[in-house]
């Protein structure tokens, strides 16, 4: 049977989530979550896209991508297949990395881009990771928050949802109401 074809345009924004196959890590050391970041900014500058949040979890990924010239399938088959060549070949493996091809909610309202990077962003907390969604390290929380800066993220489309003035403090305002 064939797959279902995603839509695409340019503009799209997507809710990509990556699972390692048989629910297995797809992350086992600190290097590896560096690789896999180093990858999303490698193809980053050649597909341009955008990065709007992300969450890298010991056994998936979460990613918030707005696309441009390039569809999503392009950018997510090149970061996937990049990262399962370094992972494959760093723990001496052979076969499928991820459990099949990654999943992809569009995102069509600007309401939904907000619950998705709130979603993204509280999921070390929801999964007892940490006590606090800032301390996750491997999230693009603290770059929102500017604890932190970051190359391949953009916040600047999220963060303009609360206003010029305190939009960091209003957005981890945001964040904290996801918790109750």
């Amino acid at each position: 049977m064939a797959r279902k074809l995603r839509i695409w345009y340019t503009g799209a924004i997507y809710h990509v989530m990556c699972r390692g196959n048989r629910k297995k890590d797809i992350f086992l050391d600190s290097e590896d979550y560096q690789v896999y970041l180093k990858i999303v900014k490698k193809v980053k500058e050649e597909l341009d896209f955008d990065i709007y949040s992300y969450c890298l979890m010991t056994n998936h990924v979460h990613l918030a991508i707005g696309t441009k010239d390039d569809d999503i399938g392009n950018i997510m088959k090149k970061i996937n297949m990049l990262y399962s060549i370094y992972f494959n070949r760093k723990y001496d493996l052979i076969g499928h990395l991820f459990q099949g091809r990654y999943r992809s909610e569009l995102i069509q309202e600007d309401k939904y881009i907000l619950e998705v990077s709130r979603y993204i962003h509280l999921n070390p907390l929801r999964a007892n990771m940490v006590t606090n969604a800032q301390d996750y390290k491997w999230s693009s929380y603290s770059t929102y928050l500017g604890l932190s800066k970051e190359k391949i993220i953009n916040t600047e489309r999220i963060l303009s949802y609360f206003g010029e003035i305190n939009a960091r403090k209003s957005y981890k305002v945001f964040i904290d109401n996801g918790i109750r």
